[in-house]
């Protein structure tokens, strides 16, 4: 997913009854998404985050109106993702997203995937839109919980006739900004060099 559709607390995983300052994002594992290592495959952690990405672009008013009306759109041109734990099929997932920064024509944004506990209502009982939102549900990740997986994000936007970067709205960039949350301790680190066999 090279071009992503349109797209805290400082400690990290958000603490139980705290409230992002976006919806967070509910999904559960498909068997589909499950590989031969029995886990959820590489790919689907990108697909979640993906989804999440669209969520918050719907957020910041990057919707699919907005799209259509006018011909631009958010790209990811970079990224960085952690996989932390294996994911199961059938758990329940939850993503909290949060804006680290925006200017002119670019925003970085940061999902953290945690795994609900059993406690958590089972998303085959929610409708469409309540599964896939915040709707003040109380069913977000305990006191001390950890991400299983995090991605890193820089996009920009892009107006798609032109085939080039094109500042925000103001609306929008305004929108952006108000969000910026400071980052969690893992954003901003790289893959580690592997020094060459001697």
């Amino acid at each position: 997913m090279c071009c992503v559709r349109p797209a805290g607390s400082p400690s990290g995983a958000p603490r139980g009854g705290e409230v992002s300052a976006l919806p967070l994002y509910r999904e559960t594992v498909r068997p589909e998404w499950i590989d031969y290592n029995g886990h959820m495959s590489e790919a689907f952690y990108v697909l979640v985050f993906g989804f999440a990405t669209d969520r918050m672009m719907i957020e910041t008013g990057l919707h699919s109106e907005y799209r259509e009306r006018t011909g631009c759109s958010l790209y990811t041109v970079e990224s960085h993702i952690r996989y932390l734990r294996d994911v199961a099929e059938g758990d329940r997932l939850l993503v909290r997203t949060r804006v680290l920064g925006a200017d002119a024509k670019r925003t970085r944004i940061a999902h953290e995937l945690y795994v609900l506990g059993p406690d958590a209502q089972n998303d085959a009982e929610r409708s469409d839109d309540t599964r896939s939102s915040d709707s003040g549900s109380t069913d977000v990740p305990g006191p001390g919980a950890e991400p299983v997986a995090t991605t890193e994000l820089l996009a920009l936007h892009v107006d798609q006739q032109a085939g080039r970067t094109t500042p925000f709205p103001d609306q929008v960039r305004e929108r952006l900004v108000a969000l910026t949350e400071a980052a969690p301790a893992w954003a901003g680190r790289s893959i580690a060099e592997v020094p060459a066999a001697r």
